[in-house]
């Protein structure tokens, strides 16, 4: 009775050691899907903040345009004008967050110039 019963468990064993390394392989190829699906979302929150950034800075610019032709009297050079500066601010901030761009030194920007216009003080 002790032999069958100690054959038994050692039975119960690895038929649950068995299950448990299938569960194991299937929680892998589970998690490895929801690393993928992670990554896929913060693609699509990069994309949407992008876009975002590049619309939002035309229609500033068309609503000021618009508003420039309104009480000038300008129209349509304005809104031309103005519209063709909010797709330029929109690149440029689009170009910057993507990080293609560097964004010009704090100190640079209050002094008024550009970091790699600055000459050699020894006189080379």
């Amino acid at each position: 009775m002790k032999g069958s019963r100690k054959g038994s468990l050692e039975e119960r064993l690895q038929r649950l050691d068995a299950e448990l390394a299938k569960k194991r392989a299937e929680d892998t190829v589970g998690d490895a899907a929801e690393e993928k699906a992670a990554e896929s979302r913060k693609g699509y929150a990069v994309a949407m903040k992008l876009s975002s950034e590049f619309i939002a800075a035309v229609i500033v610019g068309a609503f000021l345009g618009y508003l420039l032709d309104r009480f000038v009297g300008t129209a349509p050079w304005g809104m031309i004008v103005l519209l063709m500066l909010g797709f330029c601010a929109g690149v440029l901030n689009v170009m910057r967050s993507a990080g293609m761009v560097a964004s010009p030194h704090p100190v640079d920007r209050v002094a008024g110039r550009d970091a790699g216009s600055e000459t050699k003080k020894d006189g080379a």
